[in-house]
This record gives C-alpha cells, structure tokens and sequence, in this order.
C-alpha cells in the first residue's frame, strides 16, 4: 500500500514539475524583454522547485525497484525480485522510461547548478538560459508524460517480474548510462547559453569564461561514459573488441567531436575575442548531436546492442523535439549570428590558427561518422538498396583527420597568441627525434610486419612527448636553476595542467589502439578436460576443468583455465557461459588476465556432442592503455576546472548593471 502511494506521488511530482518548468519558461521571459528584476529572479525558484520535483519522482521510481512492486508495468517488465541490489538499482534507467526520466533529472539538476553557481552571471543571460533550459525540459516532461510514462499501472500485477536484460547486468553499465547522460545533458547548458546570448546579441569573453567550465564538465563525463561503454563491450560481450563503430556507439562518439571542437573554440573566444560566432555554432551543433544520439537509441530505426526497442511513435516525437529545438536555434544564429562580430586579427602562424584546424579536423571527423552512420539509412529510403557501412569505412576515412589533430596538438600547444615564429618551435626538434627513433625501433624488432603499428606509437610518442617540452619550455628549463623551473611549473594555472593531462591522455590511448589493432594474436580451437597448449611464443593454456555453478539468478557453464609462461603458472582464470532462466538469455562471460602490457584474454564456447569445448585465446597488447588514456584525459578536465577564473567566476556576486542591449534596441 506505501509503495502504491509513493508512486502516485512521484508520478503527481513529475506532472508538477512539468507545470513548474513551463512557468520558468515565460514569466522570467518575460521579464527580460520588459526589463522587469522581480519578474527575472522568479527564475530562480522556478529552477529549484521543478529538481525538487523532478528528484521526488525520480526517488520514487527507484523505491518501486528496489521494493519489487510489480504493479508498476515498468518494473514488472524490467525487474525481479531475485536480482542484486545493485541491478535493481541500475534498472531503474536500464529501460527507456526510466532512462528518460534520468534525462530530465539531470537536465534540472543543471538547472539548479547554474542557480547555486551563476552568482557571477549578468541577470538577463542567467534567465535567458535558465528560460532555454526549461524549453528543453517541458519538451521532455511532454514526451514522457504522453508516451512513456514510467509510473503507469497493471490491472493485475503479476507475482514476478520479467527481469532486467542479462547483459545489462554488470557494474560497468550501471554507471554507463548515468555518466553518458551526463556528458549528454550537459551539452544542452551551453546550446543555452547560445541561445540566450544570441536572443541577447552580446557574446564577449566573459560569456565564453562562463560557458566553457560547463563544456568541461559535460565533456568529461562523455568521455568516462564512451569509456565505460567501451570497457563493457570488451570484457562482457565475449567478442574481445574495445570499439565496433556501431551506430549508437557513433551517436555518443560525435557529440564528443564536437564538444572537443567547443572547447578549444572557446578558448580562443575567452583568450582573443576571436570565433564568436564559431563558437555559438558549435554549442548549438554539440547539443544538437547529443538530440540526435537520443533519436536514435529510442526511435527503433537502427539495431543495436546499445539500443532500446521502442515504437516508432516515440521516435517521431523526439525526431520533432530535434527539429524544433535544433533547427530554432540554427535559424536564430543566421538571423543574429552576423550581429556577433569577432575584431581581433591573428598571423597565419599562431595557436589561434593551430586551435581554428583542431576545430576543423574534429568537424569534419564528425561529420563524415554521420554520413557513415545515416547513409545506409538514406540509401534504404531514397533508393530502396540495403547498405552496410562497417568498420573498415570509418577506420579508413576517420583516422586520416585524428591522425592529423594527434600532429597538430603539440605544435598549437607551444604557439603564441597572436603571431608565432618557427624559431619558437625548435625545441620540438628532440621531440620529433624521439618519434621517429621509437617508430623505427619498433619497426626493426617487429620486422616490418606492422608499419601501422610502428606509426601509431611513433604518433604518441610525439604526442607525449610534445606534453613534456612544453611543460619544460614554461618552466623555463636552463633558466634560473632546477629549483625556480619547478616552483614554475608547479605554479602553473590549473587549466595550463588540465591541457597537458588530457594531451597525454590522448597520447596513452593512441598506444593501446595501435598496439592491440597491430599485434593482437589469437588462438580458437576445440579443446577438452587436461589439454595443454601454446597460444603464444611464450604464453600456453591449461584446461583443468569444467563444471556448472549456480549465481544469484543464473547458472553457468564454468571452465577452470590455467596460464603459463615459459612452463611457469603465473594465472588461474573462470571463464563462464551463463544462462538466465528468467529471461531465456545465455551470456558469454569473458576471463581476462589483466597486464599493464598486455591482457589475456579467454571465452568459452557451447559444448560440443563429444565433451570438447570452443576456447578462444587472445593476447592484447597495451589494452588497458586504451581507457587508462581515456580516464586521464578526464583528469585532466577535472583539473581544468580547478582553475582560479572558472572559480572567481562562479562564487563572484557581482551584478553588471542591467542596460538594454543595442541588438534590442534596435
């Protein structure tokens, strides 16, 4: 009965939210264009109350998981009573209703972010924003309220439930989702700062200061969750592939691309005053991928592990929410964007034109993911012909641009504003050494058997490499003594720190795919009770046994594995077939010996009519460096955000004296 009455008031609590965020819409809006202070500070309140709401709804539909009420359709269709806590939890967003009301959650939880911490903010763009913030919202609320209400009832609810998708079952997509949706969500604070600046028509530097620590945040936490994802996909699918250039895949891959692009784009419009308009461009493009990446893993147009099955009613929806909100903005920036005029001029050799080809590189990356993603699509619809776009596409057309971003960073990272020289850029001669002296050490000790692979190391080591020079040109190495070099470097600002980690970052994940796509070795083969074999020159493979287990809500085919080198046992692994009675599901449960040069890798097949088992046996080289780099590069947003100005600028309590602006007064 508690239960019952919980879920009625989050459902109520959602329907209250919605109405709070159409108030937020219009009546500071309201207020902006007439001027009106009390009208824009109900913002405010407005922004806290519909989190407030949208929390309760959200901490219901999680009670209702975890206290297993069945006469919730959405529980009864994704939960069972015998699942651990941990998957009851992470069942709550693990279907599309839920997930949806994730999204919205953490949409006001930006809300009431950007309240608690826009202290600095000029009134009329915090409302603005705010306004724009609660647009998307209602939007939501509308699309989950009408088509997937995650509260709604069964006439008879039934004793058990259907449980949660086995391969959802696992700690690393319980927090995927959570972390991608942040990264998603985020985007959608600085497509409002967009609008709002250009409904305003002032972007200065002080607007880019604001925009880009939210940038940051969103960008950090896509990064973590593509790396989460791609981590799951690599120990729990049982293929052994980090990356499948699957299409939901590339739908959280391109909104990246172009929050990378956002970021380094408001940098030069904080630091120069230059690419205004570029970067109000990019805001509104970053977010409307995110929109895109919600199309299509809820419209059912494209198959996907990732994906959710819904009905193509919903599809159609959020393909209308894309649309209004994506092409709104996109029509408002042609009719304002000229107004936003950048004045400042720059050589052809400077960082501003090193940053102008990062941002161009990462578009056009983006860009051509998205042709390779939708034309298979296109080609269905227009010419009635079924295409496949794999992944030899998207390596050979994609990793062109990457390639060339990788060579760029460390020149446009020691490169003056304004004007450079090619005398500044001598000290990148010991790092240019460096890589092509590894790139042909690995070359003569592999033979030449993988050129690729010797250029992909040879490729971060420039890359690292050019991390280190720089941080050893601020310090000013040989000026001053050890000591002063440190204390300056040591003293560098935190943003300076943060753009060295994520380079190196970059730099520890271009290893670990080169390494694993280049030597990667492989060993399938039907094997039994007792066999003993080579899988490698020096690694071989015992097979001690093989027996079944019972789990918390599965049964598994168990097989005891023993690693040897050089006749010495160094790993004893349990790779598993498990079987989920509840949902009919069998998962393939990888055994991985994790290395920090390599990993060994080993899956179980079916058995077959004569005992023997499928055993495949990989060795991956540097896989762990592929999402090591992934977590440092998150680090090093994490730090930039520690800087003194995005710090000054979110605690100051300053208020500019309010003046209309000449765009308006015209």
């Amino acid at each position: 009965m508690v239960g019952c009455v919980v879920a009625e008031l989050g459902h109520f609590a959602l329907i209250l939210a919605s109405l709070v965020a159409l108030m937020q819409i219009i009546i500071p809006a309201i207020g902006v264009f007439l001027m009106w202070p009390k009208w824009m500070h109900l913002v405010h309140a407005a922004a806290l109350l519909q989190f407030f709401l949208t929390a309760i709804a959200f901490a219901a539909l999680t009670q209702a998981f975890v206290q297993s009420d069945f006469s919730i359709a959405l529980v009864a269709n994704h939960s069972h009573s015998a699942k651990p806590l941990l998957y009851k939890l992470s069942g709550v967003w693990g279907n599309h209703e839920g997930s949806m009301l994730l999204w919205v959650l953490i949409l006001s939880l930006f809300s009431a972010l950007i309240v608690w911490f826009g202290g600095a903010l000029p009134i009329r763009l915090k409302t603005l924003t705010l306004s724009v913030q609660a647009a998307i919202a209602s939007a939501f609320y509308a699309f989950i309220l009408l088509t997937s209400n995650p509260f709604e009832r069964l006439a008879i609810a039934p004793f058990e439930g259907m449980g949660l998708n086995p391969l959802l079952q696992d700690p690393g997509l319980a927090f995927h989702p959570p972390a991608l949706y942040v990264g998603y969500v985020g985007l959608a604070v600085s497509f409002s700062f967009a609008v709002a600046a250009l409904l305003l028509g002032e972007v200065n530097a002080a607007w880019a200061r604001w925009v880009r620590p939210w940038t940051l945040v969103s960008w950090v936490f896509l990064t973590l969750g593509i790396a989460l994802g791609s981590w799951w996909a690599y120990y729990e699918l049982g293929w052994g592939g980090w990356w499948f250039w699957d299409p939901v895949e590339n739908a959280s891959f391109m909104p990246w691309l172009f929050a990378t692009a956002l970021l380094h784009s408001a940098t030069v419009a904080e630091k120069r005053g230059c690419l205004k308009s570029w970067t109000l461009l990019l805001a509104i493009l970053a977010f409307s991928f995110s929109l895109l990446g919600t199309f299509l893993v809820r419209s059912g147009i494209l198959t996907s592990v990732h994906a959710f099955a819904t009905d193509p009613g919903r599809g159609v929806f959020i393909l209308a929410i894309l649309i209004i909100f994506s092409g709104g903005a996109l029509a408002l920036y042609a009719w304002r964007g000229s107004m936003i005029v950048s004045d400042n001029v720059f050589a052809p050799l400077s960082r501003e034109t090193a940053l102008i080809s990062n941002n161009i590189l990462l578009v056009v990356a983006a860009l051509v993911v998205f042709i390779g993603t939708f034309w298979p699509l296109v080609a269905e619809i227009i010419f009635g012909r079924m295409l496949s776009v794999g992944p030899p596409f998207f390596e050979i057309a994609v990793t062109p641009f990457l390639v060339a971003l990788a060579m760029l960073l460390p020149l446009g990272s020691t490169m003056p504003w304004k004007t450079a020289s090619t005398a500044g850029l001598r000290h990148l001669w010991w790092v240019f050494l460096s890589a092509v002296l590894c790139g042909t050490v690995v070359l003569f000790l592999d033979n030449a058997h993988s050129t690729l692979g010797a250029l992909g190391l040879a490729l971060a080591v420039w890359l690292a490499a050019g991390v280190v020079a720089d941080l050893a040109k601020r310090a000013g190495m040989g000026r001053g003594g050890i000591r002063a070099a440190l204390w300056r470097i040591f003293n560098m600002p935190r943003s300076e720190w943060g753009k060295s980690l994520a380079h190196f970052g970059l730099a520890v994940t271009i290893a670990g795919i080169s390494a694993i796509t280049a030597w990667e070795s492989e060993d399938i083969r039907l094997a039994e009770t007792g066999d003993q074999y080579q899988i490698s020159d020096r690694y071989a493979l015992r097979f001690d046994h093989l027996g079944l287990v019972e789990g918390p809500n599965y049964q598994a085919t168990r097989a005891s594995m023993m690693i040897l080198k050089d006749s010495h046992e160094v790993a004893q692994l349990f790779p598993e077939k498990r079987f989920y009675p509840v949902s009919g599901m069998v998962t393939t449960e990888a055994a991985i010996e994790m290395g920090f040069l390599r990993d060994i890798y080993v899956v179980i097949g079916d058995s077959q009519a004569d005992g023997r088992v499928t055993v495949k046996a990989y060795i991956k080289p540097l896989a762990n460096w592929i999402w090591l780099g992934a977590i440092i590069m998150s680090l090093g947003g994490l730090t930039s955000l520690l800087d003194r100005r995005y710090r000054l600028a979110s605690v100051g309590r300053s208020r500019p004296r309010m003046t209309p602006s000449p765009a308006l007064e015209r």
